[in-house]
C-alpha cells in the first residue's frame, strides 16, 4: 500500500516516513503544495497524509482539487490547527479523518489502517478471490485456508492485483505503485520480472485458483477463477 506524506516540517515528515516504512508501506513525500499537486497528478495513492499549512498554499485547496478530479484516495488531515471549525470544514470537503498535531505515531498508524480498511476493502477485513484470501491489516495471505508466506514486495504486488481483477496493468505502472519513487530511477524492469516470477510460482505451488498472466509487451493481468 502506498502513502503520500504532504508535510513541510522536516523532523515530523521524517518520523512519519520512518514509522510507515517499518509497517511495510511504500512511502513518498512532498514538502509543499506544488510538489504534492504534481505527484497527485502523475500517480495514485492509497492514503494521503495532508498538512493544511503549507509554505506555498493551503492543504484544503489541494483536497478540494482532489475531489474535483473525482480521485478516490483516502485523505487524513494532519494539522496544528485543532479548531472545531477546521475539523468540520476538512471533513465536509471530503477528508476521511482529521488528526491534530502533536500526535503519537501509534495513533497515526491506527487511523491509517482504519481508513484503508473502510476505503479499499469496503469495510471488510480481507480481500477474497477464488480460494485466495488476503488480509491487508495483518499482511497475511491464505490459499485454501493455508497461510502462504510471501516477501513484502510479493505481498504488495498481490494486493495491488487483487484490487484490480481482470485489469491489464502496465509494468511501469506496477513498478511505480509498488516501489514508489525508486521505480523512476531504474533503467529496466528486471526487479519487477523477478518478483513477479517468484509470486506466480508460489501461488501455483500453493494451488491457488487465481493466476497473474503475463501479457507480452505490456504487463500483467490477474485472472480470477471462472464460475
Amino acid at each position: 500500500m502506498k502513502i503520500l506524506i504532504v508535510e513541510d516540517e522536516p523532523s515530523l515528515r521524517e518520523i512519519m516516513q520512518r514509522a510507515l516504512a517499518q509497517e511495510r508501506y511504500v512511502v513518498e513525500t512532498a514538502t509543499n503544495y506544488a510538489e504534492a499537486d504534481a505527484k497527485l497528478a502523475a500517480y495514485t495513492y492509497d492514503c494521503i497524509l495532508l498538512d493544511i499549512m503549507l509554505p506555498d498554499g493551503n492543504g484544503l485547496q489541494l483536497l478540494e482539487h482532489l475531489k474535483q478530479q473525482r480521485k478516490r484516495e483516502n485523505v487524513i488531515i494532519i494539522s496544528a490547527r485543532d479548531s472545531l471549525d477546521d475539523k468540520i470544514l476538512g471533513l465536509d470537503m471530503g477528508a476521511d479523518d482529521y488528526l491534530p498535531k502533536p500526535f503519537h505515531t501509534a495513533e497515526l498508524l491506527a487511523r491509517i489502517k482504519s481508513v484503508l480498511r473502510r476505503g479499499k476493502s469496503g469495510g471488510e477485513m480481507a480481500l477474497c478471490l477464488g480460494n485466495v484470501s488476503l488480509e491487508p491489516e495483518s499482511s497475511r495471505v491464505l490459499v485454501a485456508g493455508h497461510e502462504l508466506p510471501l516477501l513484502k514486495k510479493e505481498f504488495d504486488i498481490l494486493f495491488y492485483f487483487m484490487q484490480r481483477p481482470n485489469h491489464l496493468v502496465d509494468k511501469s505502472v506496477l513498478a511505480e505503485a509498488v516501489w514508489g519513487d525508486h521505480a523512476d530511477q531504474a533503467d529496466n524492469f528486471h526487479f519487477v520480472y523477478a518478483q513477479m516470477k517468484n509470486l506466480r510460482r508460489k501461488l501455483a505451488d500453493a494451488g491457488a485458483d487465481i493466476e497473474i498472466k503475463s501479457v507480452y509487451g505490456f504487463g500483467y493481468k490477474l485472472i480470477p477463477p471462472t464460475e
